[in-house]
């Protein structure tokens, strides 16, 4: 699949979400969003014959937390959901961390070569990025009104999300492995 469609299908939905939102209301959007990202799901499976990891667990909690929304009529299920889903991830890495597993390599390496202590690294760094993101949702949900947090979860997160990833690339360069047949020999 070309990079152009991944995005289209993993952002798409997102886009969708706040189109929608913008011109009608957050439960209508919430509808989109969770129909959106199913026809992602299954358009992602037909091309490729595979669902990435990260779509997949963020489709199941748009499809669970968007789907309590509509059925029990409540915002406050789709305005959660980026809090418990970061949380999550936060969780899972910092228990990795603590039974000596890393888990972002698992998901990461097809992607990129680095030595385990830049994978550790990477990991700390994300976690805590994670429980910064949960934060960061929980404030401007409770705060500000659904419109502000609807352009905030997308047009702030993504952007946040993006530098903090670019931002991680010295250390990915520093621990990267070297490109050789074997991958053992170091300079």
């Amino acid at each position: 699949m070309n990079q152009l469609t991944k995005m289209a299908l993993e952002m798409g939905p997102l886009v969708l979400f706040f189109a929608v939102n913008a011109t009608t209301n957050l439960m209508t959007a919430t509808a989109v969003f969770v129909a959106a990202t199913i026809v992602a799901l299954i358009t992602s499976y037909v091309i490729a014959r595979t669902i990435p990891v990260m779509p997949l667990i963020g489709g199941v909690f748009v499809i669970v937390f968007g789907g309590l929304t509509l059925y029990l009529d409540d915002e406050l299920f789709i305005k959660i959901k980026p809090t418990i889903v970061n949380l999550l991830f936060a969780a899972i890495l910092f228990g990795g961390l603590m039974a000596g597993k890393l888990f972002l390599k698992l998901v990461l390496e097809s992607a990129f070569k680095a030595t385990d202590e830049g994978w550790r690294i990477l990991t700390w760094r994300w976690a805590f990025f994670f429980v910064f993101l949960a934060v960061v949702n929980e404030i401007v949900w409770r705060n500000f009104s659904t419109d502000t947090w609807v352009a905030f979860k997308v047009w702030g997160i993504m952007p946040i999300t993006m530098v903090f990833g670019m931002a991680q690339v010295p250390v990915l360069m520093k621990h990267q492995l070297p490109e050789e047949e074997g991958g053992s020999t170091a300079s």
